[in-house]
This record gives C-alpha cells, sequence and structure tokens, in this order.
C-alpha cells in the first residue's frame, strides 16, 4: 500500500482503499457514532434559526406591532444556544470516545502485527519508523478520521440550512453566493494537491527525526568516547531543518486557502450589498430581510472555512493511515503447524542438507550443512565470523527459515509443530541480553506460566552465581532492575538472562555467546553451574572464546557456510586445521603448553566470594 505523488493516476484508487479502511474501523462503533452526529445536526439546524428571528424583530418587534416579543425572541434566543451547547457537546465527546477506540484498536493490531513479523522481516524495519507509527501516525488517523467527521456533517448542515434561510429571503441574492463559491473551491484545489504532497514529507521526516533520536540516546557512550558530537549534531541539524521547511511550507499552503477564500467571499458580499440596496430602494426587500440574510451570510462564512481547512488535516489523515495500515498489512510469520506438544520432547536435533543465502548475498549462508545432535549432548558450533554458526541455530525456533533441507527434533519436522509449541521446547540466553521493565524475579520467571515460587527464582539464580549480589540488594529478588537493566552491569545482564533460560527447563537449551559479557571469574563460575544443568539436556554452543567449549560432547567447525571439521577439543587440535589454527590465535602466549584435557590447563586463582567492594559496586549500579 505505497503511493507516490510522482504517479497521481495511481493514487485515487489508493485514497479510495484507504478511505474504506478508516471508516470500516470506525463503523465498529457506529451506534455511538450515529448518536454523535445526530447531536451534531441538531446542533447545526440551530445556527440558522438565529439568523431567521432577525426578520420579525426588525420588522416587527421594533414598531412595537408585536409586544410578546420583547419576552418571547430573548427566551428563543437562550433556549436556542442552550440546545446548541448541548448538542455540540455531547456530539463532540461521542466523537472523542468513537476516536479513542479506534486509537486503542490501530494501536493492538499494529503491535499484534509487530509481534507478528517474522525475525528477518523485523530486524529489516527501522525501529525510529516503526515507533513513529505508534506515536504520530496512528493518532493522526484516529484523531483526524473523527474531526473529518464531525467537520463534514456539522458545517455542511450548516451551510446547507443557512443556504435554505438565503434562499427563502431572497434567492436573487442567493445566486449571486452561489456563483462565486465554485471559484473558491477550484481556486482551494491546487493548494490540497500541495498539502498532500507536502504531508507525506512531514511524515517520512517525522520518522527519520525519532530514528536519529533514538540511534544518539542507544548510542550515547559511543558518541561520547569516539567524539562523534559533530557528526550527530549535523545529522540532527539536518533533519529538523527539513522538518522545519516541510513545516513552512505546509503553513503557507495551508494559510494561502483562507485569504483566498475570504477574498472571493468579499467580492460576493460587495455584489449582495449593492443588488440589497438596488431593490431596497425600488422596495423590494425589507429591512429585516436585509438583515436577516446578511446575517445568514456572515454565519456561513466560518462553516465554509472550516470545510476549506479540513483539506489539510485530510491529507495528514490519508497519509498518516497509508503509514499504519501498511504496518497492519504486513505478513506474519509462517505458522502452518498443526502439531502440539502435550509432554516434553527428548531434545535430538538433526539438520539436514540445510541451505540458506540472505538477500542479496554473493554466496549461500549455509550451504548442505548436515548435523546430528543425540538427545543431551552439548555441541559447540566455533568458526571464523560470518561462517553461519548463529544462523543455523536460529533456524531451531524458525527464526530463519531454510531455503532447502530440513530441521528436526525427535525425528519430526519442526514446520510441522505450532510455533508457540516449538519454542516452549527451547530456551535460549544471546549473546545481546534483552531485560524488561520490572524487578529481578520478574525477568527471571519472565514467560514461564503460572506463578513461579521465590525458591525456584532463587535456584535459577544460584546456578548462574548471582544469588549473593541480589540478597545484597536492599529489596533482594523483588529489587527493580530500570529500563533494560541499565541498572546493573553487563556481567549481571547477562547472569539474569541465563538464569530466565534454566528456570523455563526446556529440552533444548541454545547459548549464543551466554558468557561473552562475563570476566574471567565470573565465566568460570557460571561455566561450573552450567555443566551441571546442562546434564540430559541437548545444548548447542555457540561461541568465540574456545575456552568455553572445551568440554563439549563434539565440537563443530563451520567455515563459509560448511562444516569442515567435527571432533573432541584434543582430537581437533591434534588434527591441525582450521580449530587448531583458532585456538593457537586466541592462546598463542601458552598454546603449545596447553595440554589437551582442559582441566589440567593452568588455572586461574580459584573464585573468591563476592567481598563487600564488589557488593558496593553492583549496589551502585543498581541504585
Amino acid at each position: 500500500m505505497k503511493t507516490s505523488s510522482d504517479h497521481p493516476a495511481d493514487s485515487r484508487p489508493v485514497r479510495l482503499e484507504l478511505w474504506r479502511q478508516i471508516y470500516l474501523r470506525l463503523g465498529r462503533d457506529w451506534k455511538i457514532g450515529a448518536l454523535a452526529l445526530v447531536l451534531l445536526s441538531i446542533a447545526s439546524a440551530t445556527q440558522p434559526l438565529l439568523a431567521v428571528i432577525m426578520k420579525p424583530l426588525l420588522d416587527e418587534g421594533f414598531t412595537g406591532a408585536q409586544p410578546s416579543y420583547i419576552w418571547s425572541i430573548p427566551l428563543a434566543v437562550v433556549g436556542l444556544m442552550l440546545l446548541r451547547g448541548l448538542c455540540t457537546f455531547g456530539g463532540t465527546y461521542l466523537m472523542s470516545w468513537v476516536a479513542n477506540n479506534m486509537l486503542l484498536a490501530l494501536r493492538r493490531d499494529m503491535f499484534d502485527r509487530l509481534m507478528g513479523m517474522s525475525d528477518e522481516v523485523f530486524r529489516a524495519r527501522d525501529h525510529g519508523r516503526l515507533l513513529n507509527r505508534f506515536t504520530i501516525d496512528a493518532g493522526n488517523v484516529s484523531g483526524l478520521s473523527t474531526e473529518v467527521i464531525r467537520v463534514i456533517v456539522r458545517e455542511s448542515l450548516t451551510v446547507v440550512a443557512l443556504l435554505a434561510v438565503l434562499l427563502y429571503m431572497s434567492w436573487q441574492l442567493t445566486l449571486i453566493v452561489l456563483v462565486m463559491l465554485p471559484l473558491s473551491v477550484i481556486t482551494s484545489r491546487y493548494f490540497i494537491r500541495r498539502l498532500r504532497r507536502i504531508n507525506r514529507d512531514t511524515i517520512n521526516m517525522n520518522a527519520e527525526l525519532t530514528h536519529v533520536v533514538s540511534e544518539g540516546i542507544a548510542g550515547q557512550r559511543v558518541i561520547k568516547l569516539f567524539d562523534g558530537y559533530e557528526r550527530e549534531r549535523g545529522r540532527f541539524a539536518y533533519v529538523n531543518a527539513r522538518l522545519r521547511r516541510f513545516s513552512m511550507r505546509a503553513a503557507s499552503a495551508d494559510s494561502a486557502m483562507s485569504p483566498i477564500s475570504q477574498f472571493f467571499v468579499a467580492l460576493s458580499v460587495a455584489i449582495v450589498v449593492a443588488v440589497a440596496l438596488y431593490q431596497a430602494n425600488h422596495q423590494g426587500l425589507t429591512v429585516g430581510s436585509f438583515a436577516a440574510f446578511m446575517a445568514a451570510l456572515g454565519q456561513i462564512f466560518d462553516p465554509l472555512k472550516r470545510l476549506t481547512n479540513i483539506a489539510g488535516a485530510t491529507q495528514r489523515m490519508l497519509v498518516s493511515a497509508e503509514s499504519v495500515f501498511a504496518l497492519i498489512d504486513e505478513p506474519v510469520e509462517s505458522d502452518t503447524g498443526t502439531r502440539d506438544i502435550q509432554a516434553r520432547l527428548k531434545g535430538e536435533v538433526v539438520f539436514r542438507g540445510i541451505t540458506h543465502r540472505f538477500a542479496d548475498a554473493s554466496r549461500n549462508t549455509l550451504d548442505q550443512v548436515s548435523l546430528s545432535v543425540p538427545a543431551g549432548q552439548t555441541v559447540a558450533l566455533v568458526g571464523r565470523s560470518g561462517s553461519g554458526k548463529t544462523t543455523l541455530v536460529n533456524m531451531l525456533p524458525r527464526f530463519i527459515e531454510p531455503a532447502g533441507g530440513q530441521v528436526l527434533i525427535d525425528g519430526v519436522d519442526i514446520r510441522e509443530f505450532r510455533l508457540r509449541a516449538l519454542r516452549s521446547q527451547l530456551s535460549l540466553v544471546s549473546q545481546d541480553v534483552v531485560m524488561f521493565e520490572g524487578s529481578i524475579a520478574e525477568n527471571v520467571a519472565y514467560g514461564v506460566q503460572g506463578d513461579v515460587s521465590e525458591d525456584r527464582i532463587r535456584a535459577a539464580l544460584d546456578a548462574a552465581n548471582l544469588l549473593a549480589f541480589v540478597d545484597s540488594l536492599p529489596e533482594g529478588i523483588h529489587t527493580p532492575v530500570g529500563s533494560n537493566a541499565s541498572a546493573l552491569s553487563g556481567g549481571q545482564r547477562q547472569r539474569l538472562a541465563i538464569a530466565r533460560a534454566l528456570i523455563k527447563d526446556a529440552p533444548i537449551l541454545i547459548l549464543d555467546e551466554a558468557t561473552s559479557a562475563l570476566d574471567n571469574e565470573s565465566e568460570r563460575q557460571v561455566q561450573a553451574s552450567l555443566e551441571r544443568l546442562m546434564t540430559g539436556r541437548t545444548t548447542l554452543v555457540i561461541a568465540h572464546r574456545l575456552s568455553t567449549v572445551q568440554k563439549a560432547d563434539r565440537i563443530v567447525v563451520l567455515d563459509q557456510g560448511r562444516i569442515v571439521e567435527q571432533g573432541g577439543h584434543a582430537e581437533l587440535l591434534a588434527a591441525a586445521g582450521l580449530y587448531a589454527k583458532l585456538y593457537r590465535l586466541q592462546f598463542r602466549d601458552d598454546a603449545q603448553s596447553a595440554p589437551a584435557d582442559p582441566e589440567e590447563r593452568p588455572q586461574s586463582p580459584a573464585p573468591l566470594a563476592p567481598s563487600p567492594a564488589d557488593h558496593g559496586e553492583d549496589s551502585r549500579r543498581s541504585s
């Protein structure tokens, strides 16, 4: 659902489809909307009556012909204004209710579609523009769509009613007005088309502004350390200036419509006055009729102005709707599986003839990779960056789909499982640690069905070597972690992620650089805990630090998307292949003296209990 201002011939059906989608959603609350329109219609109908009152007031009231006018006309004015005020309030309130209901549903559908996107599609999206759709575009669609209805219905009825009064008072003068009005409309069309283009550019630039600011927030440390102030200021200044330029263009086009419309209105009024004076001199028009006519004519300008100005809001609404519905119409990840998983799987994993290539890549990321992992074994995947390790493992939870081949668990193609059932059998600890707003306990138990006891949470924290630190905090496991656990150190966040994976107790565990953020001391402690907990669980380990994979049942070496070696640590060192080369690069100072058995290698100092100083530092990070 993408349009371009360069192809106006294609834009009409797209705009009609946008209108259809917008008002189909508004139609879900059609009863409330209909009541609002009735109230607004009543408010519109009362406005011309104020002008009609002028004729008897001037022709008969001031002459004393009708003494009752002394109290009846003031009461009629008060009653009309009270009725109009109540109907305007009720109609506007109910239209706002419909708008906010629509906004609620739009954001819900957008978020559901966002969560349902495939991992590959999601990673390709600009997160700043996605946020812009939730904050600005959705609000524009819901708010402006009801505003358009409210203005069009109320002001159109007001104009029609006032025109009826004008025709009743003097059809000759009304014809003059009707001739001049189309000239104003034709002139406004040029500005409406210009506003459409400007509003699309403005919304795109708003998204770019969100993107630049979010990058500045996320990368503020890098900006400071690498002296990127001027570059980021320049990026922001460029986007900010462009946004101002588009806003000024929109303001100039929007502002120009009013004086042009007013010019034609003034011209029509001048002609009306001249004709009315001529008719009055020839006794064809009474003072009361002329006053009523001018009162109705004076009231018609404001609704006409609002109808003209709504064109700019309509274009903003359509451009925002284009962005919102493009997200809602995004395809979700394929879930064609029909099998549910009632019991815990054994965890045998088989990759059979896996081939994959990313879009626009010059070669396959994986090329005919076959690998069997018996249930309960630990297999480490190593290799240079870009060799396909993470891509292969990401096929297990179906974050990435293979172009060819099969992934099987316990002999069943994983595409036969429902996605949620499949992922319930997997735990993942990635090098990119993600934590959510809430307490330590809530993050550790994240996603686990039912209530999780504090004992289970504490056991998971203990296994991740984090319990001593957590107990030192004032609120213990109920301590808030802050946004993305920003109050914790990198190593503490990594251990929280490990505890979260452990408490799920899935039969298949994926560790993608799971200890990458830990210092050597913490790494040894966590590795010892993981070795105990990986017993009886199928574990796939991705690691660049080869010291963390030496106890794996099997080490698989990938290079340029193919398996080039596999075996035990000592066996691969003896083979003097790629693994041995990578090992020597990491441990070149002691590679020749390092024994095959990692337990016999020179050890680091024994792990120390967390000292008060360590707790102080951790507490400062948590405060």
